[in-house]
């Protein structure tokens, strides 16, 4: 069993309840390390609305921010807005992890489409 397969399941959910998600391509079009948090990035993102939208996102410990600038994400485009540190977060980036937050030895992978598309491309 690996180790990615030990994780907590989480709640069964209806076909219903996952439409209620708006996932989207993104572009990650600015990258800086978050001023109050050592783990996160700061990006600014076009999602294809023509209106810029930043994320917070845990992954400074993977990436450094000229890696991830330029690059096609996943996003959640519908989560509600929520202030992280100081700085507005619309939306959450979407990444695959081996291993439960904290963990000692922890991988996590920003999940990004396989070819180039453009951003506001919905994601089903």
């Amino acid at each position: 069993m690996t180790e990615a397969s030990t994780t907590a399941e989480k709640p069964q959910i209806t076909f219903d309840d996952f439409v209620k998600l708006d996932l989207r391509v993104a572009r990650v079009v600015q990258a800086e390390n978050h001023p109050n948090a050592d783990r996160l990035l700061k990006l600014q993102v076009d999602d294809g609305s023509g209106t810029p939208r930043q994320i917070c996102a845990g992954i400074r410990d993977q990436y450094t921010a000229e890696e991830i600038l330029g690059k096609l994400i996943v996003i959640v485009a519908n989560l509600a807005p929520r202030t992280i540190r100081g700085e507005e977060s619309r939306g959450m980036l979407m990444a695959a992890s081996n291993a439960e937050k904290g963990a000692e030895e922890r991988k996590v992978i920003v999940v990004s489409p396989m070819s180039d598309i453009e951003p506001g491309s919905i994601v089903s």
